[in-house]
């Protein structure tokens, strides 16, 4: 009999549900790595904005951490080492300004993990980022989080104290509404300083391709300007999410499609911030002096909260950099990529709906075909 059935087996293919097809990606290696990738922006910003800034991030990840240990001991499951609360501190402490209050990222990682997390049914329930969540929360909950805590950067040379103490888009946002000019030169009017580093490479590139760049590009590419701690360096992020495209836990679709339509649409309508009329806006920098890049790479790509199909990747990222692009120049707040994702993660069922794939050799009903 034992014979008989090991032929069976061998002779017939063993039936098994759903899914067929088995990665060796988990939680835990898909959380780790993207913790990973960060380590490279989360050590400039400290570098850049002083050890105070290692406490902030320390404080936001040991916050969500614990708050998970309360949820895992309120439901008697152990979730708490798949390192999705070491990333939503993270996240949360990348988000602050680099001299805030203690508490108030502490307060945010609270609410990222037992509000918008563990009430909706824990990891892969919430329909909304809760890092997001938690940063925005505090963001309307404390003057804190727009006002007094920026910082400038070790590396910049010292600046009037009404530059050195806000980020460069909050000022354009509020002094330089019909400037006319380029944002960089108009923040050099108002008393913004640039590097030597920035200086010898702008001379570089205007002389040897014939450009008219002013100082402060190369700055804000690789975060050597005042903002959060975490997404001051293009730079650093884009190389992280490189690596995540390379191990494949993201896909190119939402951070191509949001960046180069943020890109465009600043480009296109971003001059009338400062009456420059259409096609003048400067789109680099807005791209490299607020939160886009992180935004793109690590909050908008959330498993969770995105759309599942090719089709609506790319619709879910074209539409972020509308709403990004749209709430810093025509609405109130310098930055809009917290709330433009909040904002969308409301539509990503609707989107999944409409860009469903249809299984292979499906053929229309009569009632669908018409």
């Amino acid at each position: 009999m034992e014979k008989k059935s090991s032929e069976s087996l061998e002779k017939y293919p063993v039936i098994e549900v759903s899914p067929h097809l088995k990665a060796t990606s988990t939680t835990f290696t898909i959380m780790w790595a993207v913790s990973i990738s960060l380590i490279p922006a989360a050590l400039w910003g400290v570098i850049s904005f002083g050890w105070y800034s290692l406490v902030v991030l320390l404080a936001s990840i040991i916050s969500a951490v614990a708050a998970e240990g309360l949820v895992n001991w309120g439901t008697k499951r152990l979730t708490i080492h798949d390192g999705s609360a070491f990333l939503t501190g993270l996240l949360i402490g990348f988000n602050m300004p680099p001299e805030i209050p203690i508490y108030i990222p502490v307060i945010g990682s609270f609410f990222a993990i037992l509000v918008v997390k563990a009430a909706f049914g824990g990891l892969g329930s919430n329909w909304m980022n809760p890092a997001l969540a938690g940063r925005v929360f505090v963001f309307f909950s404390f003057n804190q989080m727009g006002g007094s805590c920026w910082k400038k950067p070790r590396f910049l040379p010292e600046m009037v104290d009404s530059i050195s103490s806000a980020t460069p888009l909050s000022v354009v946002k509020s002094q330089g509404a019909e400037c006319g000019i380029n944002s960089f030169e108009f923040l050099k009017q108002m008393g913004y300083s640039h590097s030597a580093f920035d200086a010898k490479l702008t001379d570089f590139f205007n002389s040897s391709f014939g450009l008219t760049l002013p100082n402060g590009y190369f700055d804000a590419f690789v975060g050597n300007i005042p903002g959060c701690i975490g997404e001051v360096s293009a730079l650093l992020l884009i190389l992280g999410g490189i690596f995540l495209l390379a191990k494949k836990i993201i896909t190119w679709h939402i951070p191509v499609a949001y960046i180069v339509s943020f890109l465009l649409f600043s480009w296109i309508f971003g001059g009338l911030q400062t009456g420059s009329g259409y096609f003048s806006g400067d789109a680099f920098f807005h791209l490299f002096t607020g939160g886009v890049i992180l935004a793109a790479f690590y909050m908008a790509t959330d498993m969770a909260t995105s759309p599942v199909y090719p089709k609506g990747l790319i619709i879910y990222g074209v539409l972020l950099g509308f709403f990004t692009f749209f709430i810093r120049v025509f609405g109130s707040f310098p930055e809009g990529a917290s709330l433009a994702i909040l904002f969308m993660n409301m539509f990503v069922p609707m989107i999944n709906k409409l860009t469903k794939s249809k299984p292979f050799g499906y053929v229309k009903t009569k009632k669908e075909a018409k």
